[in-house]
């Protein structure tokens, strides 16, 4: 019996930010296996470069651009550059977030908030409003948002971080019921603790992370190729009829 295709994704274009490391560039990897092409998107070219060219020298398909998400010109320049280049946009995974503030919320000051506002809130959506226009013009496509657990349960000394992804998580379904009528689907992930130098602040407290453990059934910290596989999901046939979901790979902590 032959193999399924469900999860090819040959002659798609993928869009992943936050990719030149962690969470985003095993997302990045694992869909460029899978036969897509992957455009790798972060602040700095010099990481996306690096993710890019390892990935073209396996023999996959990959181009790097530099885009700062949480700046809404930058955003316009990069779908700008994707029209030229590819003409298309059949993937988008929303994964670039910031997080500057890790302590109490009566200490957060102004310019902290509004930064992880702009990135987490703001990049986020308008980042989809772009590609919902691409792929509205070509029938349809998906857009996957990784948000967080913390969209449910808020972290201890995260607020703001946690507030802005609830956010994601309502304007995921948000643009799953607008869009659906275009052939669009919106659905999110939202990961567990994850070993990543973003949560280096809990995985390197030996204190936090034995809290953060006990609240884990399966008794420990993901790695981000973990989190890959729930992204090919979404992004491919495989889900067709999936949008609006919000898809936890959290070890249990939210059961």
């Amino acid at each position: 019996m032959p193999k399924t295709t469900m999860f090819d994704l040959d002659g798609r274009i993928a869009l992943v930010s936050g990719a030149s490391r962690g969470i985003g560039e095993s997302i990045a990897r694992l869909l460029a296996q899978q036969g897509a092409h992957v455009i790798v998107v972060s602040r700095k070219l010099e990481g996306c470069q690096r993710v890019a060219d390892s990935i073209n020298a396996s023999g996959d398909q990959a181009t790097a651009i530099a885009c700062h998400i949480g700046e809404t010109e930058q955003i316009q320049d990069l779908f700008a550059r994707i029209r030229t280049l590819f003409g298309r946009l059949d993937i988008l995974v929303n994964n670039a977030a910031t997080n500057p503030q890790f302590g109490s919320v009566l200490d957060v000051d102004l310019g902290a908030f509004q930064k992880t506002v702009d990135v987490n809130v703001r990049g986020y959506f308008f980042m989809s409003v772009e590609a919902g226009k691409l792929m509205r013009e070509h029938g349809g496509g998906s857009i996957i948002n990784v948000a967080s657990i913390n969209g449910v349960s808020p972290g201890v000394f995260q607020g703001v971080y946690s507030m802005t992804k609830a956010a994601v998580i309502n304007m995921t379904k948000a643009f799953a019921k607008e869009c659906a009528g275009f052939n669009i689907r919106c659905n999110a992930l939202l990961p567990g603790l994850t070993d990543t130098r973003f949560a280096s602040a809990l995985v390197g407290n030996q204190a936090i992370l034995k809290t953060a453990l006990a609240q884990i059934p399966l008794n420990r910290v993901a790695q981000p190729d973990e989190m890959a596989g729930a992204v090919l999901y979404l992004a491919s046939s495989a889900s067709s009829y999936t949008t609006g979901t919000v898809l936890n790979v959290d070890g249990g902590f939210l059961c």
